[in-house]
């Protein structure tokens, strides 16, 4: 293998490869996975000169260790956490050249769940299906990284970003999604879908890169059984026999036989990806356009 390279130190929790995803292959019943949080990964990329397309890795909770192989430009945004090379304080949420043979050490989430990093080139591990996206549900993409794997890099592209106006929110302290009603509300009560949009409920720590998982109050239906599978979308608020919303992300099936309340809009979803458990969650309904 080349210079350009990227070796695991520390694999933290679950850090994992992502990239855009692979949209379009639902019928194959392939999910469209790709990073959690999109803007946080158009970010990094922005900033070390990559185009959107490219590969970045994707922590959880408690970051990871790299050393790269030859001098790099990386990049670490998404959850705030402390960023350091050769144990020395460096940047987050801007370009920071790293050494060939230093270690960059991403620490675990001062709040939020997924911190990104980005490196010039973008990560280069073999596609599958046109994306390098881990999924953690059909088992496509890459594995999560473990200690010790070697990430190949790409060649550089283009001139990393010295400055980034994009705004960063911080991880919310309510998650507010905006649902839009259907297409199975008609299977609950109307006392329940009033709650549903009225009361709060919390982040599961059952949550993961395929749904936010949430507990409260049941949501009581009408009728029995289950549906045939469906097609199911990014966003979808599915209601399991036990009563508790999940919101589908990344990695979420392409059918399912639970009624569907709601679908939450994409721009809400990147915020889904930083609440951690116990964060109260809103649903907000809005009329469908």
């Amino acid at each position: 293998m080349s210079d350009r390279a990227l070796a695991v130190v520390r694999a933290g929790a679950l850090t994992t490869v992502q990239d855009l995803g692979r949209p379009g292959h639902a019928h194959l019943g392939v999910p469209r996975s790709g990073a959690l949080d999109r803007p946080a990964a158009d970010l990094v990329n922005r900033l070390t000169g990559n185009p959107p397309a490219a590969a970045v890795l994707e922590t959880t909770v408690n970051g990871c260790a790299l050393r790269p192989r030859s001098t790099v430009t990386m990049a670490v945004a998404g959850a705030p956490c402390r960023v350091t090379v050769d144990g020395r304080p460096a940047a987050w949420g801007a370009p920071v050249r790293v050494p060939g043979g230093a270690l960059l050490d991403v620490g675990p989430a001062a709040s939020g769940l997924r911190s990104y990093v980005g490196v010039c080139g973008g990560v280069a591990v073999e596609p599958v299906l046109g994306s390098r996206s881990s999924d953690l549900l059909s088992g496509l993409g890459p594995p999560p990284l473990t200690d010790g794997t070697v990430l190949p890099l790409g060649r550089p592209t283009g001139v990393h970003a010295p400055v980034d106006v994009a705004p960063q929110p911080a991880p919310p302290a309510e998650l507010v999604l905006r649902v839009t009603l259907g297409p199975r509300d008609g299977w609950f009560t109307p006392q329940a879908v009033r709650a549903f949009v009225s009361r709060p409920y919390r982040v599961s720590p059952a949550s993961n890169r395929i749904g936010l998982r949430t507990e409260g109050a049941a949501l009581e239906r009408v009728r029995p059984g289950e549906l045939p599978s469906e097609g199911m979308v990014l966003g979808a608020v599915q209601v399991p026999p036990d009563g508790r919303p999940v919101v589908f992300l990344a990695d979420h099936p392409t059918t399912g036989g639970y009624p569907v309340i709601a679908v939450v809009r994409a721009a809400d979803l990147a915020a889904a990806a930083q609440a951690v458990p116990g964060t109260p969650v809103r649903f907000v309904a809005v009329r469908r356009r």
